[in-house]
């Protein structure tokens, strides 16, 4: 069974590597004979859907494509799937090591020691790792939400997205379409970076404000992926790190702890409340309502009414 598969792995790359035009699943069908003996469509469907995913996940770039008639069809450029020699020093390797033990998803965790495994036997120096005895502190970023995994694979096949979003200052979650860009975690939360269909602009989403399913969908981008540094700069603007300005709030005292570390002094009141000094970004007011009424802003005084606004848009849905 298991060299029946990889025959059947091998002759899919193959038709996807070999076409210079998408091929659509009638097509894929009728070429390679272990989908000819499909009993049904039902049962190709699955296989096919299957051994996708798994050459996705040895690292082959599987585009989809819609034609003009509406039919998705599959390939894999051979430019999008060669990669110059990699050349890594000691220093080097030490570091994609570390990066490998980050991740606490299965399904990362499988896929960074696969390619490290790769990287090694193809010359790859091995590295002592500092993490691996003497220290008891181990690296981590936390993913908790359940839309991190679908969006993921939705970045890396360039697959539009549908998902229901609910505003910091809302309470009724709007559906969005999305495509989606990359994922970033910013300060323990993640954020989605995409263009945002219905509203015709790039957008960032906070994970954690997405209810139900992440639904995908076919057909291709419409608008333009920009290169990674212009992402992750959205990311942190929009996630309010980009500072320009200072603002000064009234904090409760034993609250916000957050909103402590970020500040740029503390001053005791005496009367429960502390006195803040903190950087005043874009998405500032967004996070100073999630404190709820621990939280008094002084000044700036637009940043006062956007938070004011904002409150009272929660009160009234």
């Amino acid at each position: 069974m298991a060299i029946a598969k990889a025959e059947r792995l091998m002759n899919l790359a193959l038709c996807l590597l070999g076409t210079r035009r998408p091929l659509s699943k009638r097509e894929l069908r009728g070429s390679i004979e272990a989908y000819l003996e499909a009993g049904s469509d039902d049962s190709f469907n699955r296989m096919f859907e299957r051994d996708k995913d798994d050459l996705r996940e040895l690292g082959l770039v599987i585009e989809t494509v819609e034609n003009l008639d509406g039919d998705t069809g599959y390939l894999a450029r051979r430019d999008s799937n060669r990669l110059p020699p990699i050349t890594l020093d000691a220093e080097e390797a030490a570091a994609l090591g570390l990066a490998a033990k980050v991740w606490q998803q299965a399904r990362l965790a499988g896929a960074a020691s696969g390619a490290l495994q790769k990287l090694r036997a193809a010359g790859m120096p091995e590295a002592e790792d500092a993490y691996e005895v003497h220290s008891a502190l181990e690296p981590r970023i936390p993913v908790h939400e359940a839309a991190f995994e679908p969006l993921m694979l939705a970045c890396r096949d360039r697959r539009p997205v549908t998902f229901d979003y609910r505003k910091a200052n809302s309470a009724a979650p709007v559906q969005r379409q999305v495509e989606p860009w990359t994922l970033e975690c910013w300060r323990g939360h993640w954020y989605l970076a995409g263009w945002d269909r219905g509203r015709g602009a790039e957008r960032v989403f906070r994970l954690s404000r997405i209810t139900g399913k992440v639904r995908s969908r076919a057909g291709a981008f419409t608008a333009e992926v920009p290169d990674v540094v212009t992402v992750r700069e959205t990311v942190e603007s929009w996630a309010g790190e980009t500072a320009t300005r200072t603002a000064r709030i009234r904090l409760r005292a034993g609250s916000g702890y957050p909103l402590r570390s970020r500040a740029i002094s503390v001053h005791e009141r005496g009367d429960g409340w502390d006195e803040l000094e903190i950087p005043y970004g874009h998405g500032l007011d967004a996070w100073l309502v999630e404190f709820g009424p621990d939280v008094v802003v002084e000044e700036p005084a637009d940043l006062r009414a956007d938070v004011v606004d904002r409150l009272r848009a929660v009160a009234k849905d």
